[in-house]
């Protein structure tokens, strides 16, 4: 199965009915990572629970879930988006997960190492700004 570039974030959910319309919740996760914005429409495509023999994997090494699509010394170009709180500069990624720069400004487009990693957001280091 291909799973496209633009997916935001991918969950387990059940459809229910709700009388004249039926309803598929997405985890509060998918809205705090930024994935998914209340009130915005998307796109969704439905797989079905039964898995096909040989298209299934290990159940043990399937992560329960999403991995952070960056990874400890990667480098990125981003785009700073948003100033965080503290000041830094947000970069949004894949499935709207948070990269926060330090000393970087909205706009700019800077390429950074990513230096820490957490499941819902990393900070990356710049080498290079303006892009």
């Amino acid at each position: 199965m291909e799973i496209s570039d633009k997916l935001l974030c991918l969950f387990s959910a059940d459809v229910s009915d709700d009388g004249d319309r039926y309803v598929v919740e997405v985890p509060k996760r998918e809205i705090e990572t930024g994935a998914v914005e209340p009130g915005e429409t998307y796109r969704v495509a439905l797989i079905s629970s039964e898995v096909d023999r040989a298209e299934s994997t290990d159940e043990d090494n399937v992560p329960s879930e999403p991995q952070p699509p960056v990874e400890a010394g990667e480098i990125r170009y981003v785009e700073i988006e948003d100033i965080g709180k503290q000041g830094d500069g947000i970069a949004r990624v894949e499935r709207g997960y948070v990269i926060i720069v330090p000393g970087a400004d909205v706009g700019e487009r800077v390429k950074i190492e990513v230096t820490e990693v957490k499941s819902n957001f990393a900070v990356g280091e710049i080498i290079d700004e303006d892009l």
